[in-house]
């Protein structure tokens, strides 16, 4: 079972890659956006609560972010899957332990973290190009997509010291067209496969 974690700044492409990757792989892919939607979109307590975070622009706690995400692993089986592929989740150190922790009590763990490097005036263009036509409202302003920048070089960034303690981490270049980005990808995890007869 493959449990790969697609890391990188916003605007790496990891959703472009995790989509490519999920078909190639037969792999189960699980975007933390998509959840929140699908549970906000469907009456509960959960999505009550998930929703009050939301519509203050508040950051979902790492807590209820991560009940949500078990929930939706457990409920739809997906350790019984070929392997997970994790698009922009964990965001943070308490996650990652949760993660780390919650794999281990189902006798599995994270196989690999794949890390999209790119320049940050590239990932400012990319989201102010995505902003024009995806009508993200946070990918049309330069300043709030700094912002998001400085949070994931303060949260996220340090799990690349997380997992790399654990000898999971590697650095790929995400510059390049979206074909040889993911052809460096599957070089990687082709790594990890048993080997075809």
């Amino acid at each position: 079972m493959l449990n790969i974690i697609l890391f990188g700044p916003p605007g790496s492409g990891k959703g472009t890659q995790a989509m490519k990757l999920k078909e190639k792989y037969n792999l189960a892919h699980i975007s933390t956006g998509d959840i929140f939607r699908a549970v906000i979109a469907t009456p509960s307590d959960l999505g009550n609560e998930l929703r009050s975070y939301m519509d203050q622009g508040q950051l979902v706690p790492d807590e209820l972010t991560f009940r949500v995400l078990a929930s939706y692993i457990d409920g739809h089986d997906l350790l019984k899957s070929g392997g997970i592929i994790f698009d922009g989740f964990p965001r943070t150190i308490p996650q990652a332990n949760a993660l780390d922790r919650f794999f281990a009590e189902r006798n599995s763990n994270i196989t690999i973290v794949l890390s999209l490097l790119v320049q940050e005036e590239e990932v400012v263009q990319r989201l102010l190009l995505r902003g024009q036509t995806s009508g993200r409202i946070d990918d049309n302003n330069e300043v709030v997509i700094r912002k998001r920048m400085q949070v994931y070089r303060d949260q996220t960034l340090p799990l690349a010291a997380y997992y790399s303690d654990q000898h999971k981490f590697i650095e790929l270049k995400g510059q390049g067209t979206v074909d040889e980005v993911f052809e460096l990808l599957c070089r990687e995890i082709d790594h990890l496969l048993p080997p075809t007869v």
